[in-house]
Parts: structure tokens; C-alpha cells; sequence
């Protein structure tokens, strides 16, 4: 599963410091996670199904064959959440004899015939009703929703929203739509009939056996997967879709899309058989399902998940041509997906405790898919924004990678198995060698295939390719929690000609660890790869010729840590000068921030970074730099206005532009002009923003011609002002994501926050549904990563109530809207609720 992360920004604002906290729930008493005791072992399930739009219900009936797993049993124990349970019966080659049962408590305790013997199959039916409204169990912070089966629009009354069914399994939802053993650790073949109405297409696990049209203008689908994969990995899906076909070698791989994302369908997913090739080849492990399709979901409760052949995306990942040209900010998603049919379908973590052994490799997934196709500096920004994110959260400093304590097994969906587990195995890459390495990996997957295991035989595998003991780096990174915290002095010993570095872990437990140190000598840096005792001081000597310009540590980026450093402007320029690797440049480069303007070599650094071959470190060089600086101006506008014309990758095209709207210069009226009129998104955006500086009253016209949909965070930052100043109805949905967090906002920057108030006032007083639905489905999503914090939600909520005022505001001025405002006043009232 790709978890939902809300956009960083509003986050980083909503849970700063001075306005939120998140929990800490460190001094709880916490229970021990066991993994599920297996009584019975599932063998196959078979189920037809039927929908009722109406009611948004599900008709099932269900024959589960299963025998006890190793002790004698006369009982069958299902999860069945929310459900009627019509008939209960051993199914005997299609004779049925009807069985005792007891549910209550969203358990299905069945007696059967007489006690089984290990490997004594037998199969029981089950006649039943799935009503996921009835469900109790709630989101989390990862999966916002736990219905298990989702009707979107299903009486087709929003005429902008098409009419779905899809299901969400993970963590333990698939018991909302069908009777089973609900854990990770259950594995089973399956088959499923789903009747439709025969103007939709159907979409399950494994291959469409067969399809055969019924009366009253429905279709009865059959689909069969015939390899055993776990019970939250079923899934199903209905609606309006066109297939576009794609394949690898002889496995169809095939593309659900809404239709009128057709003709882009190939610019969004066209990637993924070269993907299925390359990690096929990678591990040394052919890719071993009988398809591979992808289908996105309305309304979907994550980011997308890995149903065995079937990955659902959420609408994030549809995008059209001025997005896309920008960059398919959805293909790690893919990639990460993908994946997950070697680490999570293939070989699944036996309890969520280890969910390290499927998401983290997920995350890695996305690291060695941008590695061999964008090159290493991609790579490595990839996974240093990933891991930052994991440093910068101090909650998640004392959790373990793999853990047993969990409150909710939904909070190991988090940034510790994600985005430092994915630094993680980069690390043990790092130091067992790519060969071992990838090597361990393929041994993992045959000797576990179709099984599920949990870190400690995922030690084993590299343990036996290496011939190394790995205890000392699962024990710290694995089973123990946090990072080193580094700082680090040096001194100049003439006469031995030698500095010394002295190396200091503050964390409360020291590390062992490899560390590359650069040590500059005139002007040159050398390499050294030294071995970091778990001490809170070691020391290393290096032979040099004279006091050295500069120490550089952690010098590749690899070690997963918080690093503080001390250098000077012109330190930081020899070191971007002269790092090849991606994350010493970047650092050096932000790092100089608040000496823009005040040193000359911050500004030769940002004219360096100008000229860097990776786009986003010139971008980054872009976004630091005041054009309005007489100084800056003189010793870097002329490479800004080629980027702004010339950059081949549109995004720094459009950081040059904003670079140069600064200067509020009346000559690059045609460069925004033309810009107008790109395909880019943001090329348009930031064009837009050049018009709107200099003549404001040209901006009004052209903002509703900028896709704004799933906007970037900057693009909507940027065009936010032209939007709510020229009340710009068109885009009024759109600019949700950010209004909707205007009290945060406005804490890191009042005049950002002041216009999204605006924002939400416009949309609070106008009649539009979808602008307010936005807003309130926004909100909702967000309470789940809020922890509990009470001042957060008070100051939502709040908001929220004086929104809903100006809504009986505006029925009472408008009662001929009534039905549509009627509409509005139920979706705040409920977001409202939600909040109490």
C-alpha cells in the first residue's frame, strides 16, 4: 500500500510546534502483537455476488474450503463484519447440510459436522449480506476508511462524479465484504461470479474466465486466481472504466481508466511493463501472477494498494498532458505497487508487526526503479526527501522497525516502516555489496514464495548469500529504534601532518556503522570509508598536507541520520563544487539560505547550482535566489533567463520565470506571454503569476485556462492570490487543498494564510458543492493525522461552524438553490460531528 500523504506543506504548517503536537503515547501500557494463531488453514474461495445500488449492499454467497491446520477442530471461527447471515451449511459435492452457528460481535462461530483431522478438507456455504454501512471499525491515519466495500455515487445523483464499486482489504476490511479468516497470515486460492449491469467492466484478482450476459440487461463475470494469496488482498472493482491493453511478454497488463482519461492512459501507466522487466530481472524472479492490471477508485480511502494483479490507485493518478509534461508525479506510486507483487503478494509479512517486509521494500522499489531509469541523482533526492521526513518527525524517533507494541495495527503504517525503512535496506545494500545484496533478496522470495514470513528469515537470506552475521544491523535498525544524532570536530596536527575527527553520537544508545568521511586538501576532496564504533565518541587520523579546507561526513548520503554541521558559506561552496553525490550538493546548497544576499559565495553557489545536471538542484537554486537583489541580479540573471526559455525539463522552466517575476521587469512580458500559451502546467502557472505582477488586470482572464486539478503544492501557492482576487468560480474547487487549512497556514506565513481565508470564505458563501465537499472530505482525511490533539480540532471545528453559518446565510437569501445548499449544510454538519 502506498500510504495518503496530505500535502506537505499544509502538514508541515497544521503540526508545527507552536499549534500541534502529535501524541505521545510512549508511557501507555502497550499489548504484545502476537501473530494470529493459525486453528484453520484456508484452501479456496469461491463467491457470487450481486449488487444493490439502492441499498448499497452486496448479495453473497460464499463456499470456503479449509481443513484445521495442525490440531484436531469441530469449529469454524470467520470474521464477518456488518453482515446478515442468511444460511449457514456443509456443502458436500453440491448437497448441503445445514450447521449450528453463532454470530455476534462481527464473529462467525460455526459448528461443524464432526472434528477434522490436519489436511481433512472441508467446505462450508455461507448465504449472506455485506452492508458496509453497518461496519463500526474506523480509519486510521494510513487508511482513512475500514468499510471494506465502497459504493461511489451509486444512485448516480452527482452528475460529475461516475458511478463505482471497488473494495479496500488492507488491514483487515475484506471480512466487510465476505466471511474469512481476516489476518495476513491466512493465504487461499479464489474464484469470484460478480453480476452487473452489463454497461460496466468488472475487475478482480487473477484472470476473467469466462463472461456471460444474464436477463434484466445484466452480466455474471467469473474471475479465478488459482495461486494462494492473502485474504486482504482480494479485491473487486465495477464501474464505467476503458480498458487500454498493454503486455509483458505473454502477460496481458492492462490499464482501467475513466474514459475521458483514455488518450492518456499509456503517457500515465505506459511505463509499467519496462518496470515488470526490470524488477523480473533485479531479483532474479520472473514476475509470477497471470496478469497485471491497474484501476483507479472515486473517493479512495489511501493512495493506492496492491490487490494480487489488481492495484487500485486513487484519482490522483489520472492526469492529463499539461500535468504529465511536467512530470508523472504518480510513477513511484506505480513503481511502489508493482513491487509489492515480490514483497507483500508473493511473500507477505505474517503480521503487521513485520510489515517492514512489505512496505519498505515497496519504498526501496522506488529507489531502484528511479535509479535505472533517471540516474542516480534522482535516486538519491528520492530517498533523501523520504528519509527526512522520518528525521524531521521526533514522535517517531523511539519506534522500532519491527514492532509488537502497537496500539492500532494500523500505526505501523507509518514513516518508519515507509521512508527509513526504505533508507534502511539502502544501508545494508550499501554494505553487503549489490551482488549479495540482490542476491539475499531472490533467495527471500524462493525460499518463502506463496508464504508469508518475517524479518528474521529475511536476515537469514542475506546471512546465507553473505556469509556475514547481520544480528548487529537488524538488532539496531530492525528491532531497535532511532538514528544516529552526529556532530562532529576536527583538528590540524602540523607536525604529524594529520587531522584528527573526532565523531559524537548524542542519541541516548551509539550506533556502529560504515561512514565515508571527505577530508578537503587543498581544494580536493579525498574519500575515506572508516568503521563507527557504537561509542559516543570515535577518532579517526588522516594524513594531509596542510589544515583542511573542509570535512565533509556522511559524505555518499547512505547513513540514515541527523548531522549537524558548522561550516561557512564558502565551505559549502567547495563542497557542492566538488561532491559528485546528490545529497552533499543539495545540502550545501540549502544550507547557505540565510547568507543569500550577504556573502558572495553563497551567491557564486547559487550560480553554480544553476548550471547543475540535475533539474531539481536548479530549480532549488531558482526558489533561494532575489532577482530584486541588484547583486544577485547582475551575477545570475542571464543563465535564469535561458533556464526560463531553454531548461529541457518545463519545471525549472517555470522556476525561472517566478526567479524572474521578481524583478517585476516589464521586458519578460513576452516570455510569460508565450508561456501562456505552453502545454506545461506549471510553465502556465508561473507565466500567469509574471502577467499578474505586472499587469494584473490580463490575469483574470487566462486563470481558467490552468489545470488545476491535483495541482502541486508550489503551483497552487503560487496562482492561489490570482484565484481568490479575481474569484475565479472555475477553479474554486481546486483550491481547496489549500484554504481548507487557512488557521495553519497562517501561522507560517500570514499573507499566504490571509488570502486562503479569503479562499474559504468565497467558497463558503457561494452555492458550490463540490468546492465545499472538497473541503470537508479534506478535513476529515487530515483528523486521522492529527493525533489527539485537542487545540487542532478546536480551531477546525471552529472553522467549520462559521462556515456553516454563512451557509444558512446563504439559504436564507437563496431558497430557490435550496437542494444543492441543503446538500452543503449535511457534508460541514458532518464533518462537524466528526470532530467532536
Amino acid at each position: 500500500m502506498k500510504k495518503v500523504i496530505l500535502s506537505i506543506a499544509v502538514l508541515g504548517m497544521l503540526f508545527s510546534g507552536s499549534v500541534a503536537a502529535q501524541t505521545d503515547t510512549s508511557g501507555r501500557e502497550k499489548v504484545y502483537r502476537a501473530t494470529h494463531t493459525k486453528v484453520t488453514e484456508l484452501k479456496h474461495t469461491k463467491l457470487k455476488v450481486n449488487f444493490d445500488y439502492q441499498k448499497e449492499q452486496m448479495n453473497g454467497e460464499e463456499w470456503l474450503t479449509a481443513s484445521p491446520y495442525f490440531y484436531p477442530t469441530n469449529e469454524l471461527t470467520l470474521d464477518a463484519k456488518g453482515m446478515l447471515v442468511h444460511e449457514v451449511a456443509l456443502d458436500n459435492n453440491g448437497k448441503r447440510s445445514p450447521l449450528k452457528y453463532e454470530y455476534k460481535n462481527d464473529v462467525l462461530t460455526i459448528n461443524l459436522d464432526k472434528t477434522y483431522q490436519k489436511n481433512q478438507d472441508y467446505t462450508v456455504y455461507i448465504k449472506y449480506t455485506s452492508r458496509p454501512s453497518e461496519v463500526k471499525q474506523a480509519g486510521s491515519m494510513a487508511i482513512n476508511d475500514a468499510k471494506g466495500l465502497y459504493f461511489i455515487n451509486a444512485q448516480g445523483k452527482d452528475p460529475d462524479k461516475p458511478t463505482q464499486i471497488w473494495t479496500q482489504g488492507e488491514t483487515e476490511s475484506s471480512s466487510a465484504w465476505f466471511p474469512t479468516i481476516d489476518k495476513p497470515n491466512q493465504k487461499t486460492t479464489q474464484e469470484i461470479y460478480m453480476t452487473v449491469p452489463d454497461k460496466y467492466v468488472t475487475l478482480s484478482n487473477g484472470i476473467m474466465k469466462d463472461s456471460q450476459k444474464e436477463s434484466n440487461g445484466l452480466r455474471t463475470d467469473h474471475w479465478v486466481m488459482d495461486k494462494r494469496h492473502s485474504t486482504y488482498l482480494f479485491f473487486m472493482g465495477v464501474g464505467e472504466y476503458a480498458v487500454v491493453k498493454d503486455k509483458w511478454k505473454n502477460v496481458p497488463v492492462d490499464y482501467y481508466v475513466e474514459k475521458e482519461y483514455e488518450p492518456y492512459a499509456k503517457q500515465i501507466y505506459g511505463n509499467t511493463p519496462e518496470m515488470i522487466d526490470f524488477f523480473s530481472k533485479k531479483m532474479g524472479y520472473d514476475y509470477p501472477w497471470a496478469k497485471y492490471a491497474q484501476i483507479s477508485g472515486r473517493d479512495y480511502v489511501s493512495g493506492a494498494m496492491e490487490n494480487t494483479t489488481a492495484t487500485l490507485h486513487g484519482n490522483g493518478v489520472l492526469q492529463k498532458p499539461g500535468q504529465l509534461i511536467d512530470e508523472n508525479k504518480w510513477e513511484d506510486t506505480i513503481a511502489h505497487e508493482l513491487f509489492h507483487h515480490w514483497f507483500g503478494d508473493l511473500v507477505t509479512a505474517e503480521s503487521w508487526s513485520n510489515l517492514t517486509v512489505n512496505e519498505s521494500f515497496a519504498n526501496y522499489s522506488e529507489y531502484l526503479w528511479n535509479e535505472y531509469k533517471y540516474g542516480k541523482d534522482q535516486a538519491d533526492y528520492h530517498q533523501m526527501t523520504d528519509v527526512d521526513m522520518y528525521i524531521h518527525s521526533p514522535a517517531d524517533f523511539k519506534k522500532n522497525l519491527v514492532r509488537f507494541n502497537y496500539e492500532s495495527r494500523e500505526d505501523v503504517f507509518d514513516l518508519v516502516t515507509y521512508q527509513k525503512g526504505g533508507g534502511i535496506l539502502h544501508m545494508l545494500r550499501n554494505y553487503l555489496g549489490d551482488d549479495a545484496f540482490f542476491a539475499g533478496m531472490n533467495d527471500y522470495l524462493k525460499a518463502n514464495e506463496y508464504q508469508n514470513a518475517e524479518a528474521h528469515q529475511l536476515r537469514l537470506s542475506f546471512e546465507k548469500v553473505s556469509g556475514k552475521d547481520l544480528n548487529w544491523f537488524f538488532n539496531q535498525w530492525y528491532f531497535g529504534s532511532g538514528n544516529p544524532k552526529l556532530n562532529y570536530t576536527y583538528t590540524f596536527e602540523p607536525v604529524k601532518k594529520q587531522v584528527t575527527v573526532n565523531i559524537n553520537q548524542s542519541q541516548e544508545l551509539p550506533f556502529e556503522f560504515p561512514l565515508a568521511i571527505d577530508v578537503y586538501d587543498s581544494g580536493k576532496p579525498k574519500r575515506y570509508n572508516v568503521w563507527v564504533n557504537a561509542e559516543a565518541k570515535n577518532t579517526f587520523n588522516f594524513d594531509v598536507s596542510k589544515n583542511p579546507d573542509l570535512v565533509n561526513i556522511n559524505a555518499d548520503g547512505i547513513l540514515v541520520s541527523d548531522i549537524t554541521d558548522t561550516k561557512t558559506p564558502e565551505q559549502y561552496l567547495l563542497q557542492f563544487i566538488n561532491s559528485k553525490e546528490l545529497k552533499s550538493r543539495y545540502s550545501a546548497l540549502t544550507a547557505i539560505k540565510d547568507q543569500v544576499g550577504k556573502n558572495p559565495a553563497a551567491t557564486k553557489l547559487l550560480g553554480a547550482a544553476l548550471k547543475d545536471p540535475y533539474f531539481r538542484v536548479r530549480m532549488k537554486a531558482l526558489e533561494l535566489m532575489d532577482l530584486s537583489n541588484s547583486d544577485q541580479s547582475k551575477a545570475l540573471i542571464s543563465d535564469v533567463e535561458k533556464l526560463a526559455v531553454n531548461d529541457p525539463k518545463t519545471l525549472v522552466q517555470a522556476a525561472a520565470i517566478t526567479a524572474l517575476t521578481k524583478t517585476k521587469d516589464k521586458k519578460y512580458l513576452p516570455i510569460f506571454e508565450k508561456g501562456i500559451n505552453a502545454v506545461s502546467n506549471s510553465v502556465k502557472g508561473s507565466s500567469l503569476g509574471g502577467l499578474a505582477a505586472i499587469d494584473p488586470s490580463r490575469a483574470a482572464g487566462l486563470a481558467d485556462k490552468i489545470d488545476l486539478e491535483n495541482a502541486s503544492d508550489d503551483l497552487l501557492t503560487l496562482l492561489l492570490p490570482v484565484v481568490v482576487k479575481n474569484k475565479v468560480t472555475s477553479q474554486m474547487a481546486n483550491i481547496a487543498p489549500l484554504v481548507a487549512f487557512y488557521p495553519f497556514i497562517k501561522f507560517q506565513n500570514p499573507e499566504l494564510g490571509k488570502t486562503a481565508e479569503e479562499g474559504y470564505n468565497w467558497i463558503m458563501t457561494s452555492d458550490n458543492l463540490k468546492a465545499t465537499e472538497s473541503i470537508t472530505k479534506l478535513l476529515v482525511q487530515a483528523k486521522s493525522q492529527m493525533g489527539d490533539n485537542p487545540q487542532v480540532k478546536m480551531m477546525i471545528s471552529q472553522m467549520l461552524k462559521d462556515g456553516l453559518n454563512k451557509k444558512m446565510d446563504l439559504l436564507k437569501q437563496n431558497p430557490q438553490n435550496a437542494a444543492s445548499i441543503n446538500l452543503q449544510i449535511d457534508a460541514i454538519n458532518k464533518a462537524i460531528e466528526s470532530f467532536k
